[in-house]
C-alpha cells in the first residue's frame, strides 16, 4: 500500500520553528511589512507626483525608497539566517525564489533611489524611475507570495513549541 504523501491530511507536514526568533515568535514576519510597504509605497507616491505635479510626492518617493532599502536589508539579514539554517527552506523552489529574488528587489530600488540623487529632490519621476519603481513592485509581489508559501503551505519559520527540527533538517547543505 502507497504511504500518504507528506503534506497530505494524513501525513502532516511538522512546522520548523524560525531560528531567528525572539521567545520563539519568528523575528523576519515582524519586519517584511515594512520594505514591501515602503517600496510599494514609492510607486504609489510616484504615479500621485506625475498626476498632481506636486513635488511633495516626488519627495516622498525618495524617502519610501530610502526606508524601504534600509528595512529590507534588515529583513533580508535576518531571512537569510533562516535559510541557511533551515534545510527546508533551501530545499524548495519557493525557498531559492523568495531568497534570491528579494535581493533583486533592493537592488532595483537602490538603482532607483541612485538615479533620483543625481537630480533636483522635487523634480517629477522619469519613465525610468517610475518603471523601477514597477519593477520593484512587481517583483516584490512574486517574492512575497513565495514567502508566504513558506510559511503557509511548507511550515518554514512558523511559530512552534521547542525545537522541532530532527538531526537531518539540521544538517547544513549547501
Amino acid at each position: 500500500m502507497a504511504r500518504p504523501e507528506q503534506g497530505s491530511r494524513a501525513r502532516p507536514l511538522r512546522g520548523l520553528p524560525s531560528t531567528a526568533a525572539v521567545v520563539g515568535h519568528p523575528i523576519h514576519p515582524m519586519l517584511i511589512p515594512f520594505p514591501i510597504t515602503f517600496l510599494t509605497a514609492a510607486l504609489a507616491t510616484d504615479v500621485a507626483a506625475r498626476a498632481t505635479e506636486d513635488p511633495f510626492w516626488s519627495r516622498t518617493s525618495r524617502w519610501m525608497l530610502g526606508a524601504g532599502l534600509v528595512t529590507g536589508l534588515v529583513a533580508g539579514a535576518v531571512g537569510a539566517i533562516d535559510y541557511f539554517t533551515i534545510r527546508r527552506a533551501r530545499e524548495k523552489s519557493v525557498g531559492k525564489l523568495h531568497a534570491y529574488g528579494n535581493p533583486l528587489a533592493l537592488g532595483l530600488a537602490a538603482a532607483n533611489l541612485a538615479l533620483r540623487q543625481k537630480r533636483q529632490a522635487g523634480a517629477m519621476p522619469n519613465a525610468a524611475e517610475i518603471g523601477l519603481s514597477t519593477a520593484t513592485a512587481a517583483v516584490l509581489g512574486v517574492t512575497g507570495w513565495a514567502g508566504a508559501e513558506l510559511s503557509y503551505r511548507h511550515m518554514v519559520g512558523v511559530a512552534g513549541h521547542g525545537d522541532q527540527h530532527t538531526d537531518e533538517e539540521k544538517r547544513y547543505v549547501p
